[in-house]
């Protein structure tokens, strides 16, 4: 007979409900047992013990809450009753060391990524197009109305399809040494090329000097990653986000500048007519280059998968959420990288990642973000306790450090290895730190500007999420939200909850699929639905 409840560690003073808990009832866990004296839906917490106002709430062995209002044995945890509350920390870290799970079986398996020219292996092959300025949006919509349908990439009309149609023939022509008609809209013109991304987003003039370098380094994040071949920017000229502003933050990530960038300004142009001639006619040909590039086998070692959950619930810290954290020791284990972000959301667990920090250095300088961003939220009279949605309290996580405590568990086990502030980009094999919101879209666009080729994303409430160059995975923490939604979900983890997993075998199962995606051979459904969002984080106060 499945479990009911669960007590996640032995110092907790609440069980977590599997399944409704009918009052009258009487639970078992372990060799105790506790009655339910109030109807208890699945996801919220059990008492076990009697609650004063003042006492705290133990969960996953750690502060994650106090009472305001008596609670009986037995009885219902929620925001009536309860309310956040969180350990202390401090930047002294008192080194600790947990058991790592055997890679052995993963030493010599292989996937057939793109290799660049800078070491980096790429699970897709992309182009982008991307403003420098929102002024700038306008134009990079235009050249995706133009590119897309006639290089077989999507559907849409407008006036420079018919100059890239003609590119398109003569590319057929001199391919072939005669004349040739253009392929079919259906098919791809660059086979080899799985898409063009089109970014815009309302940056790059108008807010501060510091905004323009943060945006400037993204976007430098994302040309440089390896799921990309090269990029055309647009300008119009007299904005903060300069191009040699963008320049150089690539060069700080690719000494060498490996990879094509095409640069175009309106202002220097004139004419709209003679930006958008050019900026087509050399996109295609880069386009023609990038079409070169071929698939290779690679280690696992050459994965940087980005760590992150949204709609999140009360099985999230149970399931799905350390499953990715088993994944993330594996990976470590085999010289790959894992980045862990969502710093709301790692309020209440700073002491557990600051004993875990590989130096005294990185010790501090988590400690240092996190007090920085955590005194900008109270600047404006907000704070980490403001983070939980609506949709996150109804499921069972009632404060920020529950959400929290059940976060954390994307990250494993394993040392942390580095710690980056945003816009930064990863490169130490491990575990990795990186100051995002826990906003779905910024911190997603935030991972993969950090190099993250892969996203393995979980959800207990369901999300479309998607990112323009990182497939995204989504996994479900319950087998309910997989069947409701499985347009959108890739990954079921809700058999741990029922007891049918393990962890171990799990991540497994996941690991296998991540294989799957980084191959190309299967498409996440992020990538069927055309789910590409970007939103650039303006360093302003977002949970």
């Amino acid at each position: 007979m499945p479990d009911t409840v669960l007590q996640i560690d032995t110092r907790d003073n609440v069980l977590v409900a599997l399944s409704p808990l009918p009052a009258g009832t009487t639970v078992y866990y372990d060799s105790s047992s506790c009655p339910v004296t109030e109807n208890i839906p699945a996801k919220q917490k059990l008492a076990l013990v009697d609650l004063a106002p003042g006492d705290v709430v133990i969960m996953y062995g750690m502060v994650v809450g106090e009472a305001t209002q008596p609670v009986s044995r037995g009885g219902l945890l929620s925001t009536r009753n309860t309310r956040h509350r969180a350990g202390g920390y401090t930047a002294e870290r008192n080194p600790v060391s947990f058991e790592l799970p055997n890679a052995t079986a993963w030493a010599e398996r292989t996937f057939m990524g793109y290799h660049r020219a800078d070491g980096q292996v790429g699970t897709r092959n992309y182009w982008l197009v991307l403003p420098l300025v929102f002024c700038e949006n306008r134009n990079v919509d235009r050249m995706r109305e133009a590119l897309e349908e006639e290089l077989g990439y999507g559907s849409s009309h407008n006036s420079y399809r018919g100059l890239v149609r003609e590119m398109v023939s003569k590319h057929a022509r001199t391919a072939s040494g005669h004349a040739l008609e253009a392929p079919p809209r259906s098919e791809r013109v660059f086979p080899n090329v799985d898409g063009i991304r089109f970014l815009t987003h309302q940056g790059g003039c108008g807010g501060t000097r510091q905004d323009a370098q943060a945006l400037c380094g993204l976007l430098a994040g994302y040309i440089h990653h390896p799921n990309v071949a090269g990029a055309t920017v647009l300008s119009l000229g007299c904005q903060n986000a300069q191009s040699s502003m963008l320049m150089d933050e690539l060069r700080a990530r690719d000494p060498k500048l490996t990879k094509p960038v095409l640069f175009f300004d309106q202002q220097r142009s004139g004419r709209e007519t003679v930006l958008m001639t050019g900026a087509l006619e050399q996109t295609f040909a880069g386009l023609a280059e990038a079409n070169r590039a071929t698939r290779a086998p690679a280690p696992l070692s050459a994965l940087t998968v980005g760590l992150k959950c949204g709609g999140s619930d009360g099985f999230s810290g149970i399931s799905a959420n350390p499953t990715l954290g088993y994944i993330s020791d594996l990976l470590g284990e085999l010289g790959g990288k894992s980045i862990l972000s969502e710093f709301p959301e790692l309020h209440g667990v700073e002491q557990e990642l600051i004993n875990r920090c590989a130096t005294d250095e990185l010790a501090q300088r988590f400690y240092d973000l996190m007090q920085a961003y955590s005194a900008r939220a109270k600047a404006v009279h907000s704070g980490f306790e403001m983070n939980p949605s609506p949709g996150n309290i109804e499921d069972g996580l009632i404060t920020d450090a529950i959400k929290s405590a059940g976060a954390a568990r994307k990250g494993g086990v394993a040392p942390v290895r580095d710690v980056l502030d945003f816009p930064q980009y990863a490169t130490k094999a491990g575990l990795t730190l990186l100051c995002t919101p826990g906003n779905d879209v910024e911190c997603v666009t935030a991972q993969a500007g950090a190099g993250a080729n892969l996203v393995l994303f979980t959800t207990g409430l369901g999300t479309p999420t998607g990112n323009p160059v990182a497939p995204v995975m989504k996994i479900s923490t319950n087998s309910q939200l997989a069947e409701r939604m499985a347009d959108i979900i890739d990954f079921d983890a809700g058999g741990i909850v029922t007891g049918e997993k393990t962890i171990p075998e799990c991540a497994a199962e996941l690991l296998e699929l991540c294989i799957e995606v980084a191959n190309g051979t299967r498409l996440t459904k992020a990538e069927e639905f055309g789910q590409n969002d970007f939103i650039p984080w303006k360093r302003g106060v977002s949970l």
